[in-house]
């Protein structure tokens, strides 16, 4: 039986606010609050929350046959609390369905996996936990910012205990292979890979409105029938898209919702099934390991991280970034940590593209910056706040080896209080029992003495009569 895998990110930046050279040092707050809470509600409005509506009405109607996942960056559940809690409200009803899955990511939706293991280990923990308070699911498939996999970090996302991750399937990587089968990762064979299929994915998420498309209109009976045609042999089709896809990328007068809503019934009609990822990789076998020796991601021709860390001002901005790692995590500064986190996500990263920029690329369509030096000017105004602030903590002055020296005293310190605090408890237990033991000991010497008490004065009785 073929299967669709249908899955959907959520995600939206703190953008920056304009931060000139003189702020640095006299104004600590970053954000254009005004420009994220008018995006978020906008796009809430259009998409987010019709866009639930719609899925849940398809799992009614289906009767619980339709399923469906979604990564959710903890950056953009932060801001949806803020501005749209009702979207919060309604995603608890779709996860009361039993049929919606969600995935794990880096809650900043960060590039760390390709920099700092320790730092991308505590953002996926702090991205579960959210999700598992927020929902009652704890994520047990990966899916990495961007789509970014490779063979080192499948090790490092087996090491955390993932079954499985989703990633792209990229051409330069599957050759003639085929994206709708499930694979194993060659450097972590338990990790099971869930690939895009990022043809009929890019038909829905790109031209379902294109007039000049050769295909166009696309109708849910047509896209459930290119599915049911694919070779018998290939029994999944993985659909991976932005949520914004339903409502805002294609609007509502486009019919996307009326389309969504009729492919239940058509995959029926065909013998085609739901299923989300966790029930794929439990239930189908791989076919073949992949080896990817470097990074790949879902964006541009190249599928690779060039979209991100492509360009001088890319790196350099990067490489400034994550050299105050170590610093911040020893701080316990709740504004320091949190403005790290914001810092991080990619799109920072994206806005500094230069590939194509003037054209009209994907890149410039989504920048609030004109172009890519007034995004690498203005984030760098703000990171060398930023390390101001940090290294005032911990100063320039400490080198590395300094400060990871620091960092294993403050560990074994943690180490040595928490046997230290297991040992008093001990004691306090052994010491509770003791004294337990001896009260009940004395309680059975007073319960004997006061029968042998009544027993001496009933024989005295007895002989006096």
């Amino acid at each position: 039986m073929k299967t669709i895998c249908f899955y959907f990110q959520i995600h939206q930046p703190f953008r920056l606010k304009r931060y000139r050279f003189f702020d640095i040092g006299n104004d600590h707050y970053y954000y254009d609050d005004f420009n994220n809470e008018e995006i978020m509600h906008r796009i809430a409005q259009r998409s987010y929350i019709p866009a639930n509506y719609t899925l849940l009405e398809m799992i009614k109607n289906s009767n619980g046959k339709f399923k469906v996942a979604f990564s959710i960056s903890g950056i953009a559940l932060e801001q949806l609390e803020i501005y749209v809690p009702e979207f919060i409200d309604s995603m608890k009803e779709l996860a009361k369905t039993g049929c919606v899955e969600f995935l794990s990511e880096t809650y900043a939706h960060s590039l760390a996996s390709l920099k700092d293991p320790i730092e991308f280990a505590n953002q996926v923990k702090m991205h579960d936990d959210k999700i598992e308070a927020l929902f009652g699911q704890r994520p047990k498939v990966f899916r990495n910012t961007e789509l970014i996999y490779s063979d080192d970090i499948a090790c490092q996302i087996a090491d955390m205990g993932f079954k499985g991750c989703i990633t792209e399937g990229a051409k330069h990587i599957l050759g003639w292979k085929s994206p709708n089968y499930l694979y194993n990762s060659a450097a972590a064979p338990k990790l099971k890979l869930l690939l895009k299929n990022y043809k009929v994915s890019d038909d829905i998420s790109f031209r379902f409105s294109n007039y000049e498309w050769s295909e166009y209109p696309l109708t849910a009976d047509k896209f459930i029938g290119w599915i049911a045609n694919t070779p018998e042999s290939e029994q999944i089709v993985n659909l991976f898209m932005n949520y914004e896809t339903l409502g805002e990328l294609q609007p509502r007068e486009t019919g996307i919702f009326e389309f969504m809503k009729a492919l239940p019934r058509f995959a029926e009609e065909k013998g085609i099934g739901f299923a989300t990822p966790t029930e794929i990789i439990s239930k189908v076998k791989p076919v073949d390991s992949l080896s990817m020796p470097y990074p790949i991601s879902w964006a541009d021709e190249e599928r690779d991280t060039s979209a991100w860390l492509g360009n001088v001002l890319q790196n350099e901005a990067f490489e400034k970034l994550y050299s105050v790692a170590e610093r911040v995590r020893l701080c316990d500064d709740r504004r320091l940590k949190q403005d790290w986190n914001y810092l991080q996500t990619s799109d920072h990263f994206y806005y500094m593209c230069t590939k194509h920029f003037n054209d009209g690329a994907v890149h410039s369509h989504y920048s609030p910056y004109e172009t890519p030096y007034e995004a690498f000017t203005n984030y760098m105004n703000v990171l060398s706040d930023f390390i101001v602030r940090v290294e005032a903590q911990y100063p320039a002055e400490i080198e590395n080896e300094e400060l990871n020296a620091l960092i294993t005293t403050i560990k074994n310190q943690a180490s040595e209080i928490e046997i230290l605090q297991k040992e008093l408890k001990s004691a306090k237990l052994e010491k509770q029992q003791a004294k337990t033991k001896v009260e009940t000991s004395k309680s059975k010497a007073k319960v004997t003495a006061n029968k042998n008490t009544k027993a001496t004065v009933s024989s005295k009785t007895t002989t006096k009569v």
